[in-house]
């Protein structure tokens, strides 16, 4: 058995090139032997590779100082240096050593190829700022500088480990930046950097990370935090002295060879737990704690055995990490106890192994092959898995700053474990919901999801899940996803696949809507039908694409259900062609057509039943619904909008806009409810509420919002209402139902134009 306490996160020895002064040159050969030293593993070829790599970053980097005022290959080799403790290949070690090349020296990705091949190119590509490119904002800009690195990342993990290396160097130096740029770097490396190593099980970088954001965010804070662990660390030391001399006695009674470290709260972590839990430092009390590293996993829950026996466990704080591995592949088992003089002591138990990836993450891949592969394949696996996602994400989202957001959702420190019906585990984050857990396990099961039993019992989509929960989804294969489901889903996976099934419904349904308009429109030109899309009529179609500027007739049409192009201007243009090629225009049409609509209608028009969904939309500033007289808006890109005829809004938007003006009107049979606003004035008093409910109930209107007016409770006040009713009729007898009702003195329509009192 062998008990040592953790050294503290080593800081690479700073390089400096050729060039300035005796000290710079010495600096600098110290620095690069401190990296050829790491490099034992390297095959002579390798080893040589990155030398010629140095060299050619060394001269590429001549005469660019740093903010300290040291020449600026320093920083390529602690990255360099970094990775090399990592394991990291030679092709690894040349793209960190020339990350920088390309972004600041001229270098381009050509010349790399030829110097060092493409994988180091592509490497190093991953890694380079989108400088060349123009964003209206830094945001925009920092957004799709991410997604190119996650997504290189995704295809070669080594990208984030050399991005990691460079974030951790330029921390440990950024008291040498600008003051001004501390909390902007600061600031991103915690939202950003810090939960991405952690995500991938970096826990050492992670720490470090976070521990160098603070120093700079809150520099006082820190300080002070620092110097109350050092007092505490003299005052606990004949604590941890005896805790040590216990445990070799039992261990060494048990015949058990254990390796023993200390290990010590990060300050990051104690400033964040005296915040979240409102406490003083001295309340703190797991700030030191010990790791048992053991060769076996069975020696694990023998040592946890062994150390219960020797202090009682604290009810309620034992962890199984190792059954049930955290989400980043992590895995220990955690309890703890009740110490000498009753101060708490957190015991970390685990393998050699299980310890290695707990510190190294994914990095663990390229350390140390002697020690189990299982452990380190799982961890692997386990950030794969989350790497695979972000390329899936990618596939369904180019915008930038989106799939920014969605990876974001993903960066939890904490998750959930639940059960399938089956009992297999499923990590989720935590704050996940139903409608998370169905897409994660698959997409078809989100898409077509309607509710689940949790343990047996029905609930709703939204419903969080919890530790232990066992999940069955019930679903629909006609139901499809619901646009409200993205104010409660979580994960970057299930929002990624929601936006993306109704985009292609809204697209569909565009597309079908302006396959209407089209038709009507034509019929106003005198044309009966739209030409089929066929062989016959394919060089028509392919005059009028040239025409319109779209690539197919999917995408036309699509264009006119959003309001992007004019039915009526293209329809003309189409009726022009099929005349050109002999067809006969229907002069009896044309005059039913255009005359028998309103005149300053220019489209031709369309019949509304409710089943449109995302491409037709209902004005909130009238709220029409079936009976009343209809217009239709095409807003630029936005689809059709349904106004009544007799809405201010409408008219103003007439007046300015009138060619995008349709005609509607509503279909025989609708297929569904439509929402309107009523305002009911009430003499108020005990339960007028509840009776104004219950006649709208009489009425079979459904309520979905009500709100107060905030007036005197006594004397007369308005309730307004927004409530679902099949059409005129039914809102007819809504009124009547409320007019019955004693404490009800007036009813109107909440809308700018038509009112209905009693």
């Amino acid at each position: 058995m062998s008990i040592s306490s953790l050294p503290a996160p080593t800081q690479p020895a700073l390089p400096v090139p050729s060039g300035l002064s005796p000290a710079g040159a010495n600096a600098v050969a110290a620095s690069f032997a401190s990296l050829t030293k790491k490099l034992d593993y390297l095959g002579p070829a390798d080893l040589h590779s990155v030398r010629m790599a140095y060299r050619f970053a060394d001269e590429a980097h001549l005469g660019q100082l740093r903010n300290s005022g040291e020449p600026y290959i320093t920083h390529p080799i602690a990255v360099a240096v970094q990775c090399a403790e990592w394991k990291l290949d030679a092709q690894a070690l040349m793209a960190a050593l020339l990350h920088d090349a390309m972004e600041d020296c001229g270098i381009t990705k050509t010349d790399l190829i030829e110097r060092f091949g493409s994988p180091v190119a592509e490497l190093v590509d991953g890694l380079t700022k989108l400088e060349k490119l123009h964003f209206n904002t830094r945001e925009e800009n920092q957004a799709e500088s991410f997604r190119k690195m996650l997504l290189a990342m995704a295809r070669d993990v080594r990208v984030i480990l050399i991005k990691l290396a460079d974030r951790t160097h330029n921390m440990r130096t950024l008291s040498n930046a600008p003051r001004e740029k501390w909390v902007r770097i600061a600031s991103e490396t915690l939202e950003i950097y810090a939960p991405i190593a952690h995500r991938l099980g970096l826990n050492q970088t992670y720490r470090e990370l976070q521990d160098l954001s603070l120093r700079h965010l809150r520099p006082w804070r820190y300080a002070v935090l620092s110097k109350a662990v050092t007092k505490a660390r003299g005052r606990r030391r004949d604590l941890i002295r005896k805790v040590q001399s216990d445990l070799e006695l039992v261990f060494s009674k048990h015949g058990m060879v254990v390796r023993i470290a200390g290990r010590e709260k990060t300050l990051y972590s104690i400033y964040n737990k005296m915040i979240d839990k409102n406490l003083s430092f001295a309340q703190v009390t797991d700030i030191y704690g010990f790791r048992v590293i053991v060769p076996e996993l069975i020696d694990c829950y023998t040592a946890l055995g062994l150390l219960h026996q020797v202090y009682k466990p604290v009810p309620g704080k034992f962890k199984d990490h190792i059954a049930i591995s955290k989400i980043n592949g992590y895995q220990s088992l955690h309890t703890t106890l009740v110490g000498p003089s009753g101060v708490n002591v957190e015991f970390q138990l685990r393998t050699e192994a299980m310890h290695l990836v707990a510190e190294s993450g994914v990095a663990a891949h390229w350390l140390y092959k002697e020690v189990d592969q299982s452990d380190i394949s799982r961890s692997d696996r386990m950030g794969s898995k989350w790497l695979q996602s972000l390329l899936d994400i990618q596939d369904e989202t180019r915008d930038a700053a989106e799939f920014w957001d969605h990876v974001k959702v993903d960066l939890f420190p904490d998750a959930v474990y639940v059960f399938t019906p089956k009992s297999q585990i499923m990590a989720m984050p935590r704050g996940a919901t139903v409608v998370d857990f169905a897409y994660a396990i698959h997409s078809n099961v989100g898409d077509h999801a309607v509710s689940a039993k949790i343990n047996n019992e029905v609930v709703p989509l939204r419903t969080e899940v919890k530790n232990g929960d066992v999940i069955e989804v019930i679903f629909n294969p006609d139901s499809i996803p619901n646009p409200a489901w993205l104010g409660f889903a979580r994960t970057a996976r299930a929002r990624s696949k929601i936006r993306q099934h109704l985009k292609s419904l809204a697209q569909t349904e565009s597309e079908s809507l302006g396959e209407k308009m089209l038709a009507q429109a034509l019929r106003a030109e005198g044309i009966e039908n739209l030409p089929e899309s066929n062989a016959l009529n394919q060089a028509i179609w392919d005059k009028l694409l040239r025409f319109s500027g779209n690539k197919n007739r999917s995408e036309l049409m699509t264009d006119i259900g959003l309001g992007k192009r004019i039915a009526s201007i293209v329809a003309k243009r189409l009726a022009t062609m099929l005349a050109d090629s002999g067809e006969k225009l229907d002069a009896l049409l044309i005059t039913r057509e255009r005359f028998a609509a309103n005149e300053h209608v220019a489209q031709g028009g369309v019949s509304i039943d409710g089943s449109e969904s995302t491409s037709v939309r209902f004005a909130s500033c009238c709220r029409p619904i079936p009976g009343d007289v209809i217009v239709g808006y095409l807003g630029r890109g936005e689809g059709l909008t349904v106004h009544a005829a007799d809405c201010q809004v409408a008219k103003k938007l007439q007046y300015k806009d009138s060619e995008r003006f349709i005609s509607v009107e509503w279909s025989d049979e609708p297929v569904r409810t439509f929402e309107t606003g009523i305002v009911v004035t009430v003499n108020n008093g005990k339960g007028v509420l509840a009776r104004v409910a219950g006649a709208l109930a009489a009425a079979e209107a459904d309520i979905t919002h009500v709100d107060l007016a905030d007036e005197s409770p006594q004397g007369a006040m308005d309730i307004r209402f927004v409530i679902g009713v099949r059409d005129l009729n039914q809102l007819d007898a809504v009124f009547k139902s409320l007019r019955r009702a004693p404490a009800v003195l007036k009813v109107q329509r909440s809308k700018n134009t038509a009112q209905i009192s009693p």
